[in-house]
């Protein structure tokens, strides 16, 4: 029979398939800090919860003899029985996959209790206010995460019952208050009477976890973090310890380092006489964990050892999770932590320097693709703002205009010296002319590989996309968000690389060179086997590639150089032209504007190679689309007779260009085989301004000409 259980000191962090990180955690914070400081416990592993999904929800074979075993096992450990009316052992159930998923599964504290069991509590510990706090909240969550009653049913209830006592906080709750609110707790119920056996509380709790792995959130942020479906969660069961014991008694979480700046100091906050629930749900405001120091010294300098030992063990920075029962400290979980980029290299060029790690392994701790955002403007995090959606952090930076609907009015807008964030239910190819115009793009629909965050990427615009909880009118032009009405023209910010967004004023923050990400691309470039060019469009980006130590341009798009508003009508001239000669001569006007985007980029790259892409995309992508030109069109005809014909003539061209799927159709080399001219312009623009640069420099530019989407 399969074994599905695994003892938290039988197991370690190289298990971390079967256990879930938080298991493999737990199982190796034992190891390394003895039994006495990590509460004793059993990880049912991810295997059961695939099982148990395979079977559409029935537990597999031998399970619930397994955690009945281990159960007991932990029972003679603890010296106390779950749901015991004398003394009770208490346990928590929590999740654990093998990638964190913060928030986005389920737990259940305080299970055991029961009508006998809570008076027992409050006789052993002499605090029955404790005992009923504990089960109030177990009640709570037993029927919110595995019966399914909606929480602020709950909420509710807790809110009446401290109105009526005239107190504003939970802690401030006396025994008769919750004991009332655990017999209103219950007849939330309903028909489905809270479980007083012990073991059917534990049975439904980790039925509640496995089914969690499905929840909608969870899929969600596994669709959005590329989580495969099929890994499953392992369960955590384990002894409580208790942090709401009083002012001897405190939980919290602790990072090794500053989580913000990767400083040697440790960070994190605290809640005396609270839960860990508490401490995450915001109800609360936490203490800022320097001040443990002065209200609970002992605990806090062996947290401060603790921490200093786990990083030394993992060899990285370490998040962790902690509670302080009557003085007592416990450590409930660790795991590397999650940092933004500018802690990543802080951390990287200290652990060197500390001697923790060598320059290769400190560059394997570092997201290479998170230290784009140390390039980008942000938000000043310093200023107080309110976030009203979050979405997919699609192309880093903070940009903040006023909103335009359509891509239209950004270019309008633009022209008129506006800055403009560009929002869309979702983007299209035709939109991408007010993506130039705009500041940032912000969409309700789509992820990181939508159009939106791929142009925008490519673009170097800021992008939020797939904020779902915006719900755009492009008729009436409106964006709401809950009670929050915005219209055409109202301010809105974004911020590319977190995925939020704001209709508040917040202050921007130009990108500073962190010095110490120049160590760090140092190491990169002794470590390196390949060469490293950029994507530049403008001088602009190639004196910032240089900057950065590229080595050249990878790939210039010429397409972008026609998106400027003032350029526009020229590269629209050039296509709506009837002939040859037509189009030459819209193309002449062309001509010097590419001389000097491309002298410019010459200069700034000097002696180093650039690729310059030939014109690629389809010419129906520089004009209006169909349908927004049938729409003007038809109130032409009424309001504006004399546009009618140019109207006609440009909707004629579009449709006459259109393809259902361009990448098949007149685009790249077929563009430049049915009209020549156009490449015959570029190239023209290319070798005159090099030949200038040559002069002015007594240099030659080394010029690579990419002729795009040539197929035989």
């Amino acid at each position: 029979m399969t074994n599905w259980i695994v003892p938290f000191e039988e197991g370690g962090r190289d298990m971390r398939e079967l256990l879930g990180g938080k298991g493999a955690n737990v199982a190796e914070m034992t190891r390394v800090l003895g039994a006495e400081r990590v509460p004793s416990g059993f990880t049912i592993t991810t295997e059961a919860c695939v099982a148990y999904m395979r079977a559409d929800g029935v537990e597999p074979e031998g399970l619930d003899e397994q955690v009945a075993r281990a159960l007991r096992a932990l029972e003679a450990r603890a010296g106390k029985r779950l749901g015991d009316a004398d003394d009770p052992l208490l346990v928590s159930v929590r999740s654990g996959a093998r990638e964190s998923m913060p928030g986005m599964m389920d737990t259940v504290l305080n299970l055991g209790l029961n009508d006998a069991s809570v008076e027992g509590l409050a006789a052993k510990t002499g605090n029955p206010r404790f005992a009923w706090d504990a089960y109030r909240r177990f009640v709570q969550m037993f029927g919110n995460v595995c019966l399914g009653i909606p929480g602020e049913r709950f909420e509710e209830a807790i809110a009446a019952v401290k109105r009526a006592a005239g107190v504003e906080q939970d802690v401030d709750l006396d025994e008769a208050a919750l004991r009332s609110l655990v017999a209103e707790f219950k007849g939330l119920y309903g028909e489905r009477a809270f479980p007083d056996d012990p073991a059917e509380q534990l049975r439904a709790a980790i039925r509640a976890v496995f089914d969690s792995w499905l929840g909608k959130r969870a899929v969600t942020y596994r669709r959005i973090n590329h989580i495969p479906d099929d890994w499953g969660t392992a369960c955590n069961v384990q002894q409580m310890v208790f942090g709401n014991k009083g002012s001897t008694s405190c939980s919290g979480g602790a990072f090794s380092r500053d989580e913000v700046t990767g400083g040697p100091e440790p960070s994190g906050d605290f809640l005396i006489d609270a839960q860990g629930e508490d401490v995450v749900s915001g109800v609360r405001t936490p203490q800022d964990l320097a001040e443990m120091a002065d209200v609970m010294p002992e605990a806090h300098a062996t947290l401060m050892e603790i921490l200093r030992t786990l990083e030394a063990h993992y060899r990285d920075m370490q998040d962790t999770e902690f509670t302080v029962e009557e003085d007592r400290l416990y450590m409930l979980q660790t795991r590397n932590a999650k940092r933004p980029a500018q802690a990543a290299v802080r951390f990287a060029v200290d652990a060197v320097s500390e001697g923790l790690l060598s320059q290769d392994e400190a560059l394997i701790t570092i997201d290479a693709a998170s230290l784009d955002a140390l390039l980008h403007p942000t938000f000043d995090p310093d200023a107080p703002f309110t976030v009203i959606a979050r979405g997919v952090a699609a192309s880093p930076g903070a940009a903040k205009g006023q909103i335009v609907f359509t891509p239209d009015d950004a270019v309008d807008w633009a022209q008129l010296g506006r800055k403009v964030v560009l929002v869309r239910p979702f983007t299209e190819a035709d939109d991408v002319h007010g993506f130039f115009a705009a500041q940032g793009i912000l969409t309700a629909e789509g992820g990181k590989a939508s159009h939106a965050a791929l142009v925008a990427r490519g673009m170097g615009k800021p992008c939020v996309a797939g904020a779902s909880a915006l719900r755009i009118d492009l008729e009436a032009r409106t964006l709401r968000v809950g009670d929050v009405e915005l219209r055409e023209g109202d301010l809105i910010a974004i911020d590319g690389s977190t995925g939020r967004v704001t209709a508040d004023d917040v202050p921007l923050t130009e990108a500073e060179v962190d010095p110490n990400l120049g160590t760090v691309l140092g190491w990169a470039d002794q470590a390196r086997r390949l060469g490293v060019r950029a994507n530049a469009d403008t001088p602009e980006d190639a004196r910032r590639a240089r900057e950065f130590g590229a080595e050249g341009i990878g790939l210039c798009r010429t397409e972008h150089m026609f998106m400027a508003a003032d350029r526009q009508p020229k590269m629209q001239a050039m296509i709506m032209a009837e002939d040859t000669a037509h189009r030459r001569e819209a193309l002449a006007e062309l001509l010097p504007l590419q001389e000097k985007d491309f002298e410019g980029l010459f200069e700034e790259m000097a002696d180093l190679p650039v690729t310059i892409r030939l014109l690629d995309p389809p010419l129906h992508e520089f004009l209006p689309s169909g349908e927004e030109l049938a729409v003007e069109l038809e109130r032409a005809r009424h309001e504006r007779p004399g546009d009618v014909r140019r109207l006609e003539r440009t909707l004629d061209r579009v449709r006459s260009l259109e393809e259902t799927n361009p990448m098949l159709g007149t685009r790249g080399a077929r563009l430049g085989i049915i009209a020549p001219e156009i490449y015959d312009v570029q190239v023209e623009a290319i070798i005159t301004a090099a030949r200038r640069v040559r002069a002015k420099l007594g240099r030659t530019p080394q010029v690579e000409i990419m002729l795009p989407l040539v197929a035989y």
